[in-house]
């Protein structure tokens, strides 16, 4: 990992009112399991389709560094050695993003933000989020990842995966393609979306009787349809009745699914003593093909 310079794109203080952008991208990189110990952050400001500006640093987590996230990115506990904890930068982050649109591919940058400002002990901030991962699953559904490496290469836009500033690039662009490709402007994308409604479940079927919550894709998708097909009762999120969490081949978090909030919720019920089960697509579709009876032991 190479360590950051001084150049005249990155930007330490927020931009003037001619360059204020339409929206800012935001992409973290953590040093461990804990989602608060960002250890990179890369924001990018967008403005009529063009980049305006870009920020970049690397960050002391003031916590460990796991082998398998330095696996990940490259970072190590060396690398920060002398960069400035999240606190210090905190200020730096709120005046680029807050009140302004702030897209992130899913949800793992914006609950990271949250928990580094809750561990340091700053104020919350403030902005409207939009998930480009949401955006590439409408604009680009017959896809069969709607990972950021695999949009990157898609599209054809130079791409370091891992990178925080070549993330955000790279989610930038995708929401700029979309926008391009779909005719939808980004009010459109902010709005609302209509609640899908989950496919009705058969009548019977390996299924029955179960309530299944879908990591990583919409309820009334390909996955959702093959579950309702099977007897199963496609719910909205993990809950208290939930009974299987299905973890989608297309979700978006990679080898990072466990620190997303349906999978770590997920896991605190069966703490709790709550019997759900947790399998892949891949898992479920072997299940439901070689033991169509049942997919309980």
């Amino acid at each position: 990992m190479n360590s950051l310079s001084s150049s005249p794109d990155i930007a330490d203080t927020p931009q003037r009112a001619d360059d204020e952008p339409d929206f800012v991208v935001v992409d973290v990189e953590t040093s461990c399991a804990r989602v608060s110990s960002i250890c990179q952050i890369g924001i990018v400001g967008f403005r009529d389709g063009r980049e305006v500006f870009a920020y970049e640093t690397l960050v002391d987590p003031r916590d460990e560094f796991s082998l398998f996230n330095i696996g990940i990115h490259g970072i190590t506990a060396e690398d920060v050695a002398g960069q400035p904890p999240f606190g210090d930068i905190s200020d730096i982050v709120s005046g680029h993003i807050s009140g302004r649109i702030t897209v992130a591919h899913s949800s793992f940058d914006k609950g990271a933000l949250a928990a580094a400002c809750r561990v340091a002990d700053r104020e919350m901030i403030e902005t409207r989020w939009l998930d480009s991962v949401r955006v590439a699953k409408r604009a680009w559904p017959d896809l069969p990842s709607h990972r950021l490496n695999a949009l990157a290469r898609f599209l054809g836009l130079k791409h370091r995966h891992h990178d925080a500033l070549s993330d955000a690039r790279a989610a930038g662009m995708v929401i700029l393609r979309a926008i391009e490709h779909t005719g939808i402007d980004l009010a459109g994308w902010m709005a609302t979306p209509r609640q899908s409604a989950a496919p009705t479940p058969a009548a019977s079927g390996p299924l029955k009787g179960e309530r299944v919550a879908i990591l990583g894709e919409a309820r009334d998708g390909r996955l959702a349809h093959l579950i309702a097909q099977a007897g199963g009762q496609v719910v909205s999120s993990v809950g208290l009745k939930t009974t299987m969490l299905i973890v989608a081949t297309c979700q978006p978090y990679g080898r990072f699914v466990a620190t997303s909030a349906p999978y770590r919720k997920a896991g605190a019920l069966i703490e709790a003593g709550k019997p759900i089960l947790i399998l892949t697509e891949e898992m479920l579709r072997a299940t439901l093909f070689l033991q169509p009876v049942s997919v309980r032991p």
